[in-house]
């Protein structure tokens, strides 16, 4: 298949470019460098090296024989030439990647909340639309999250996408409807994810696009079997308050001797998953379309779920680091529990990787070897998701005063 990985240049869109590359698609990256910019405004950068992706493709191609190419985009601003891109080139299916992924950076202020919005809403809209006025019959699968769940306790699994219900009719009797799970965004980020479910449903129903969206956990891991295969092919490793997920981070911090940092009670339960597993269902996804009329398809596309405080005492043992408890930036609750389904990715063949400790090794020996380029002062998560939560963000674990990237 001709392939387009939207946001390819990222932390998942790299690894699933290579890994569907490998499989023998035809790939093109669709990018923005959007995440670069980034990491220029936050004075930050990926732990591992990170090449230009002119450079990372290269190598690929040298390594390979295959190609990938890349495409220098906006979607979210650039609708015109989005709709020239695909009546040009025609993709069999299209993996959506190109949304600002951090919900810290989306709280981070009222600028970072109207570009979280602009860009992943316009985004994922003009994409639609340019699917629809091209004619192009594409797939379009979308990396989703698990976040437009929210994390409260209701006592029963989290269904994969859909909720069936009973509706009690005029006459009395009992009406069965199956109704998107009830959105309960955390943060601006999550809430645009919750907006693009209403975009799919409505184009999907309205003009018959094939889509399927992937309700997806926090990934954890560095290298898939592609990475591996030249040290320049190496994935982002984000570390800093705002983009680094829990896990990589505490795992960072572990490996320079830096107290893991636990939010609140750390009684927050997260569903993840590994970045090889994360591509995975990529592929597993874009293998079982839908059909041109039918509804979207959702998977909650996650392996386990554990609470924080858990994981740091996981990793703590594993390396003999301090554990830091500290006051949580987030407006959450302080305990919930969380027990998802996720049985159709199970069904389709997907053989879970889990938290093991060869695994947390390999990311520590990652973190290890690289740990020379961390800025310490980079660390601590300071963006509070209200005013009110704010002054009490003001250390790190080790006492020095803090100060917000802006």
């Amino acid at each position: 298949m001709k392939i387009a990985v939207l946001g390819g240049d990222g932390f998942v869109g790299w690894p699933t470019a290579l890994h569907l590359s490998e499989q023998g698609h035809d790939v093109h990256i669709v990018d923005n460098l959007s995440r670069r910019w980034i990491d220029t405004e936050l004075g930050v950068q990926s732990l591992t090296p990170m090449d230009s992706i002119q450079e990372r493709t290269r190598i690929w191609h040298h390594e390979t024989g295959r190609r990938i190419h890349f495409h220098l985009l906006d979607i979210a601003r650039d609708y015109d030439l989005l709709k020239a891109w695909l009546s040009e080139h025609q993709p069999d299916a299209i993996v959506h990647f190109a949304e600002q992924r951090a919900a810290p950076y989306s709280m981070k202020s009222d600028r970072h909340k109207n570009y979280t919005v602009n860009n992943n809403v316009n985004g994922t809209h003009n994409l639609l639309n340019a699917i629809v006025e091209t004619g192009v019959d594409a797939h379009l699968v979308h990396l989703g999250t698990m976040g437009v769940y929210g994390y409260s306790t209701v006592g029963a699994a989290i269904p994969e996408g859909y909720l069936p219900v009973g509706i009690e009719t005029m006459e009395g009797d009992v009406v069965q409807q199956d109704i998107l799970y009830p959105a309960n965004p955390g943060s601006i980020y999550h809430m645009t994810k919750c907006l693009d479910q209403l975009l799919f449903q409505f184009y999907a129903k309205n003009d018959g696009v094939r889509i399927t969206d992937l309700h997806q956990g926090i990934v954890w891991g560095t290298h898939t079997k592609q990475t591996r295969r030249h040290e320049q092919l190496i994935n982002r490793f984000d570390y800093d308050g705002d983009y680094g997920t829990v896990l990589n981070r505490f795992l960072i911090q572990a490996a320079i001797g830096y107290p893991l940092t636990v939010h609140g009670t750390g009684g927050q339960t997260r569903a993840f998953i590994h970045i090889q597993d994360s591509v995975r269902c990529v592929e597993l996804a874009l293998k079982n379309a839908p059909e041109r009329g039918e509804k979207v398809k959702i998977f909650n596309q996650m392996t386990e779920t554990h609470r924080v405080r858990d994981l740091a005492k996981l990793v703590a043992k594993l390396t003999d680091a301090e554990i830091a408890y500290l006051p949580n930036p987030r407006k959450e609750a302080a305990e919930n529990e969380l027990v998802v389904q996720n049985n159709k990715f199970l069904e389709l063949g997907l053989d879970p990787i889990t938290l093991e400790n060869g695994l947390l090794d390999e990311v520590v020996e990652v973190a290890r070897k690289y740990a020379y380029r961390v800025d310490r002062s980079r660390i601590p998560a300071v963006s509070a998701w209200t005013r009110e939560i704010e002054p009490t963000l003001n250390r790190d674990p080790e006492g020095k005063k803090l100060k917000s990237a802006s």
